[in-house]
């Protein structure tokens, strides 16, 4: 597992799922760190899938919007899959209402009310 420690970011892979875990502010700075890590990732492995784990976060801009959008983009075009997991219920209604809920899988916090 590595950690960017400028912004506490997680990454791990597991066969070819790139797993992320999304700090506590996802604003432009953090996304923006999260794009290029994640992008450096995809081209240099054989990556199916990118999870998004937002167990700790509380707060989502359009920034974290538009990171999700170009990773869905990017592993559409590759064949492969985005999700979120572990999404708490005020993030969760920033990607209902941005309508992201609608191409990538969404998983709610456990006791999370879903929509």
């Amino acid at each position: 597992m590595s950690k960017n420690l400028e912004m506490q970011t997680e990454q791990k892979i597991i066969g070819n799922t790139l797993w992320i875990k999304v700090p506590q502010e996802l604003d432009h700075h953090s996304a923006d760190q999260i794009c290029r890590e994640a992008d450096r990732l995809v081209r240099e492995r054989d990556i199916g899938e990118i999870t998004f784990d937002f167990s700790d976060t509380v707060f989502c801009d359009s920034s974290g919007i538009g990171m999700l959008m170009g990773r869905y983009k990017m592993m559409k075009a590759l064949g492969g899959t985005v999700r979120a997991v572990q999404v708490g219920e005020r993030v969760g209604k920033i990607l209902m209402l941005s309508g992201i809920r609608k191409i990538i899988q969404v998983e709610q916090k456990a006791g999370g009310k879903t929509e």
